[in-house]
């Protein structure tokens, strides 16, 4: 088909990519091989460098691999964004088993009801949150629990500060029984995992989403599907530098939006990731006075609630250059505020989960339309159609919005019938109301 819309690509945005053979693992050995020394994250005064990390993933997965784990196993992260979220991340990758990221919100039920699902034998949780896996342990395929608490990745003063403000909430928690403590973990030795022959095609990881129908199901996403995504954020975003960028990780690593224009982007152009566990105004300042980011990828409320902090000035927030906004419609008051505020650009996009997430988004430079979410971003193509026939609409009706490219999902987990309605033809339906105008530009409906 046609891609009229590419005539309004900013400058320097190419039209179609050539994408490497690589996996996110070989992206991980490419970041530690070209920035051994960068610092990759930062957490209240605690750094990793690319070579740090580089060598507890290795460490982590000869951990995993000796416990049981191998390629094609699945393993659920609960976890909010600590330094160990990477490490165990790119572990599993570095296994050829299968990543389940997991709310670290859940009620029991919830994490049950994943758990089962996806098959999952392995989990790494917040110690605070561990007693939520263990009353559902007997009702799973759980072998194996790897426990960590915040403490251990903070410096040595910060650790016993937070162990004295938290102490009433501490979970007393004892190995045995196929548990484990990742700090003890990481202090033996461990065989070396034996090398595991990774492919493109392989499946990365099962993110769980509401999708667009029903209950909760997972998205199989392939190591080409996320590492093509990562590579289109890269490329739409224009002047976007490697190996000098700092991003703000506000938004979680256990969804699509934070793991792919966060984890997955800081990665695979050496970035540093300052990361927040939540978004707390107050907290997210002070990161940005002290570490002085670039990139900021979030939802409206967030940079909602940095233009109208009393505290902030200009002088704080004006290293922030480049920032998409997802997950909700962008308020025209809420972009023009932000920008005159950090003299950067913030554009609206649009993704989902089955879109390992990134399809369509206003241009950084160019010409961006108020209201709209864009135009399909490098080797996507995206149409609205009706919604009963899936023939094309023409341009100002309004139908269901359908995508088609490299980064869409091979198929819902356990879900046959599902994946055979929402992908047709080689195109993704997202089940959502959309109109696209005479110039490409998509806009959706009642969002």
């Amino acid at each position: 088909m046609q891609r009229d819309w590419q005539q309004y690509y900013d400058e320097g945005v190419p039209r179609t990519l050539e994408y490497p053979d690589t996996t996110l693992y070989g992206m991980l050995q490419d970041a530690v091989r070209l920035q051994p020394k960068r610092d990759a994250t930062l957490f209240f005064g605690a750094r990793q460098r690319f070579r740090d990390l580089g060598q507890r993933v290795e460490h982590f997965a000869s951990a995993l691999h000796r416990m049981g784990v191998r390629r094609g196993d699945r393993v659920a992260l609960i976890l909010p964004n600590l330094p160990l979220y990477p490490v165990a991340h790119f572990a599993v990758m570095r296994l050829g088993a299968v990543l389940v990221p997991t709310n670290p919100l859940y009620v029991e039920r919830e994490l049950e009801y994943q758990l089962n699902d996806a098959g999952a034998e392995t989990v790494v949780v917040l110690d605070q949150l561990y007693p939520r896996v263990a009353k559902v342990r007997d009702s799973t395929a759980v072998k194996r629990i790897i426990v960590a608490g915040v403490k251990e990745f903070l410096p040595r003063v910060l650790g016993v500060l937070y162990g004295i403000k938290n102490r009433s909430s501490q979970v007393r928690i004892e190995e045995g029984n196929g548990v484990f403590l990742y700090r003890k973990v990481m202090k033996r030795r461990h065989p070396p995992a034996p090398e595991v022959e990774l492919k493109p095609d392989q499946v990365a990881i099962f993110l769980y989403t509401g999708g667009t129908t029903g209950i909760s199901k997972g998205a199989v996403l392939t190591h080409r599907n996320l590492v093509v995504n990562v590579l289109q954020t890269r490329a739409w975003l224009r002047g976007y530098q490697d190996a000098k960028e700092v991003i703000l990780c506000a938004l979680p690593f256990f969804h699509s939006y934070g793991m792919t224009t966060a984890l997955h982007l800081a990665v695979q152009s050496q970035a540093t990731m300052v990361l927040l566990p939540r978004f707390e105004l107050a907290e997210a300042l002070k990161r940005i006075r002290k570490h002085r980011p670039t990139t900021f990828c979030a939802v409206p409320s967030m940079y909602n609630a940095i233009n109208h902090s009393p505290q902030v000035k200009p002088q704080d927030v004006n290293s922030i250059r480049l920032c998409v906004s997802g997950g909700a419609a962008l308020p025209l008051d809420v972009q023009t505020r932000f920008e005159e505020l950090t003299g950067g650009k913030l554009v609206e996009g649009y993704g989902l989960s089955e879109t390992s997430p990134v399809a369509i988004a206003n241009p950084v430079f160019g010409r961006r339309k108020t209201g709209t979410i864009g135009v399909p971003i490098c080797d996507t193509d995206a149409r609205v159609v009706d919604a009963d026939t899936a023939k094309p609409l023409d341009p100002g009706a309004v139908g269901e919005l359908v995508i088609k490219g490299p980064q869409v999902m091979k198929e819902y987990w356990n879900k046959p019938e599902e994946s055979r309605h929402v992908l047709r033809d080689g195109w993704l339906h997202t089940g959502d109301l959309a109109v696209q105008d005479e110039d490409g530009y998509f806009a959706i409906v009642d969002r």
